[in-house]
């Protein structure tokens, strides 16, 4: 008889331990900016030594990577865009339609997370010359997600005629963007299901046939 695995405690500590640095920081970073916030600070924040940050994350550079990654996430499991069911699920959806539904939707959870950083992390490459090498310019990874779900989405039976996969991808790319989400939401005042509305109405009237 096959003995039942029990958690582990301590691993599991470990985790929560984790969650709640990078929290903190991401709260502090968005508050005050990556250059004026100390790692002190951050386990202050978090109510835990600050040897435990470094322990964990070893220097602010890195920490400030986990809570770019996990803000794309939503979580601090290390799996891509791309594996996440939300994604496959609106690419698997039979109609072009449809998979902007799920799509967008996907999209402005993770929108309203990362908007928010997405000027601390300009801010800091530009001080930082190896915060800017963790993000290279070679390869977007936000267009490889967004052209990856244009190749599904242009085969469907309601999509627009002749549209092709660069111009789908180049559409969802622009439209889910965080500086163009920020312009609504941040500046004008938008509520984010009100963006989230906007962008799949927006994206329907380019992408589907007859406009969705």
């Amino acid at each position: 008889m096959e003995k039942v695995k029990r958690p582990d405690k301590r691993a599991e500590r470990s985790q929560r331990t984790r969650e709640k640095v990078i929290e903190a920081a991401r709260e502090l970073f968005v508050a005050q900016g990556y250059g004026a916030t100390s790692l002190q600070e951050v386990a202050d924040r978090a109510g835990v030594a600050v040897q435990t940050v470094y322990f964990a994350f070893r220097n602010k550079r890195t920490l400030f990577k986990d809570v770019v990654d996990t803000s794309i996430a939503g979580d601090t499991a290390p799996v891509a865009t791309m594996d996440r069911g939300w994604f496959r699920a609106a690419c698997a959806d039979p109609t072009a339609a449809g998979q902007l539904r799920g799509h967008v939707h996907g999209a402005s959870e993770i929108l309203g997370r990362v908007a928010p950083i997405m000027p601390l992390i300009a801010a800091a490459a530009a001080t930082d010359p190896e915060i800017a090498a963790q993000w290279p310019d070679d390869a977007d990874p936000r267009y490889t997600v967004q052209y990856a779900a244009a190749e599904a989405l242009v085969g469907k039976p309601d999509a627009r005629p002749g549209l092709s996969v660069e111009m789908a991808a180049d559409l969802l790319y622009g439209v889910l963007s965080p500086e163009l989400y920020l312009i609504f939401v941040r500046d004008r005042g938008w509520s984010p299901d009100a963006w989230e509305e906007w962008a799949r109405a927006t994206l329907t009237s380019q992408l589907c046939a007859d406009g969705g």
